[in-house]
């Protein structure tokens, strides 16, 4: 399959990829944190969930894809839904994890955490660079977002990565609450972009 439409199914494989390998990293990021009282591994969970209901909205843009005007519309309310989870996620781990610096609360070590985090640090990397290419190709201001959640999902995973392994190894109980505050600019400002509707990077004029 040549053209717009081949370019249109690789998409669609991306996103089915997307959804697939998010749940399953949601689950396991959520559960090891209600085990360990892990603040930034359930923000890192949520964040997941956020990357699917961010592939689901691509798919459906993409159910639409012959039609001009119908296909800039969703791209509109795709990059907005996504905008307003980055929001609300930032203001989750911001009240979480000031309570918890507050209140002095360690989570207990989680091994099953970072192993998630280094497999994400493997995985996200890749799949944002595919995505990029593919918004090139489409002129996609909704892929383009897309990837970016992915890359940041990503730098959510490094720093999950840092603030597990310096609990585990050094003992240092706040360095969760820490990683977790550290995830709230990164996401806020994505979410402000995204509902804003710049996270295409100006490129609404040729999503045609």
């Amino acid at each position: 399959m040549d053209g717009r439409a081949g370019q249109v199914l690789r998409g669609k494989r991306l996103e089915y990829f997307t959804i697939a390998w998010n749940t399953l990293e949601g689950i396991v990021a959520i559960l090891a944190g209600a085990v360990a009282g892990s603040i930034s591994l359930m923000g890192f969970g949520i964040d997941s969930f956020i990357e699917v209901l961010s592939g689901s909205a691509l798919l459906w843009r993409m159910s639409v894809d012959a039609d001009v005007e119908q296909r800039r519309r969703n791209e509109k309310r795709a990059l907005r839904i996504v905008g307003l989870c980055f929001l609300a996620l930032a203001v989750y781990l911001a009240y979480e994890s000031g309570a918890a610096l507050l209140r002095r609360r360690a989570p207990e070590h989680s091994i099953a955490g970072i192993v998630l985090a280094c497999a994400s640090l493997v995985v996200m990397p890749l799949l944002s660079r595919a995505k990029r290419r593919l918004a090139a190709e489409l002129g996609s201001g909704a892929m383009h977002a897309d990837a970016q959640q992915t890359e940041f999902c990503a730098y959510l995973s490094a720093i999950l990565l840092g603030g597990l392994t310096m609990h585990s190894v050094f003992g240092l109980w706040w360095t969760d609450s820490a990683a977790a505050l550290l995830m709230v600019p990164l996401i806020g400002k994505e979410g402000i972009e995204a509902v804003r509707g710049e996270g295409c990077g100006g490129c609404w004029e040729k999503c045609t």
